[in-house]
Parts: C-alpha cells; structure tokens; sequence
C-alpha cells in the first residue's frame, strides 16, 4: 500500500474519534493549526499537520530513545493511553500530581533525569513543562486550539480533552514510533486498536 493511500486510510479510521475537535477559544500559539470553526463556534484542528507532528515527535522519541522518555499527565483520561503507550514502548509514566523537584533536584528520592518528555496537556501539566525547561529537557505537548505553547519543542495538535481522542493521539504514536523502529511496516494493522488505549468509564461517572 502507498503511503498515501494509507494516510487516507488512516484518517477516515480516525476522522469519528474527535481528535480534531477543538474548544471555542484560539490561542496565537495554535493559530497556524487551526483550519476552520465548527458551526457551533468550535474551531477545528488540521489532521494532516496532526499526523506530520506525531511523525516528528516519533522520530525524536526513537532517536532518543523511548527507553529515556517520561509520560506525564494529570488528566484522568489520559492514565490509560499513557499506561498502554509506556506497555508498549517500554516508556516511564508519571501520572496525576508532578511533584516540584522531580526534574530538578537530585537530593529528592523521586528525582529522575529522562532524556524527553510527553505530556498531554500544556495547562493541566505545567509543572512538568517548567521543570523540563529548566533542566534543558526537550517537551513534547499534545495542546488544544486554546493552550499556551511557549516552551514546547514539538507541538502535536490534538482535542486532549476527549477520551476517544487522546486514547487516538497515543495509539498514532505508538504506531508510528514502531514503525520507525522497523518494527511495524507502514501499510500493516497494529495488534492493538485505539479502544485498548481508552480510559473507560466507570458506572459511578455515569451516574
């Protein structure tokens, strides 16, 4: 198969999951992302820089080795794409509350020096970025059309709000880095769906 004609495949497969769906709020950091606003007044993030981002942050992890890289979040639905992506890939997770000093000081029991860092949210993970900044760590964010993005490295456009889309995000990544590893060919179907990356929801948060 063309690597074109598996990029087509590859959108309509997640075109449903929201992925593109941004909030009703544009940043100017998210503006050149931004193709249209929905007519309900939600502007909507361009697929193919999506997919041509997850490929930059792929090449970047697998050069520096998905072994060296954390993945923090401290939005719930996130916890199960991060826990599957760090299955997958071998990756270190760190979920819910970043504490102050993880990156940058050594004397703390929870210290770690990674080489690169993921997180899901530039609002929600802000201590994470700060920290990372200041140890020269390189980011990679996935924001939404209304986030602040000054001290990301590599942006990847994306609605991180979403449980379908961020469970999306996550199973792109994994894919892509697999296949620059050589481990996964461009036209062949991954053993794992996007609904093994998705945090589901229990009966109490449906009540």
């Amino acid at each position: 198969m063309s690597q074109q004609a598996e990029t087509s495949d590859i959108k309509k497969k997640i075109l449903t999951t929201g992925i593109r769906v941004g909030t009703q709020v544009k940043t100017k950091f998210m503006k050149s992302f931004i193709t249209k606003a929905s007519p309900e007044g939600l502007y909507m993030l361009d697929l193919d820089i999506t997919l041509e981002k997850i490929q930059t942050a792929a090449k970047f992890i697998n050069r520096l080795g998905a072994e060296n890289l954390i993945v923090c979040s401290g939005r719930q639905y996130a916890e199960t794409p991060i826990e599957k992506f760090c299955e997958i890939l071998g990756s270190k997770k760190l979920l819910g509350r970043f504490m102050p000093g993880t990156l940058t000081n050594p004397s703390l029991p929870y210290y770690i020096e990674p080489k690169i860092v993921l997180i899901s949210d530039p609002q929600v993970d802000e201590q994470a970025i700060i920290e990372a900044t200041n140890a020269g760590i390189p980011v990679i964010g996935i924001a939404n059309t209304d986030n602040i993005t000054s001290n990301i490295d590599v942006i990847i456009p994306a609605n991180n709000r979403g449980r379908k889309a961020l469970a999306t995000v996550y199973w792109l990544l994994v894919r892509q880095v697999l296949i620059e590893r050589g481990e996964l060919k461009e036209g062949e179907s991954m053993k794992y769906e996007i609904d093994d990356f998705e945090t589901k929801i229990t009966e109490e948060e449906i009540e």
